[in-house]
């Protein structure tokens, strides 16, 4: 079985050892031809509560860890400037 990988921003890490991840997708409207943007966001794992807000990780499908959480953490591509700072 090949597990989907995508890659997004971290929108949220309020929760203990989870993180949101907004994943954008572009695609083009099958009648009207626009090319339209959307946002699916999905809750990963986090084990040692690494990410940060704003940072762009690289997320795989899971088996499932809890009701929502689907997705794990597999590596933080780039930190925001804001988590750098601190």
């Amino acid at each position: 079985m090949i597990n989907k990988v995508y890659t997004g921003k971290v929108v949220s890490n309020k929760m203990e050892k989870t993180v949101v991840v907004a994943v954008t997708r572009m695609f083009q409207h099958p009648v009207y031809k626009k090319t339209v943007k959307k946002v699916a966001k999905f809750k990963a794992h986090d084990e040692v509560n690494q990410c940060k807000v704003g940072d762009e990780v690289k997320i795989t499908e899971t088996r499932p860890l809890s009701k929502d959480k689907r997705w794990l953490v597999l590596e933080i591509i780039d930190k925001s400037a804001r988590s750098a700072k601190k």
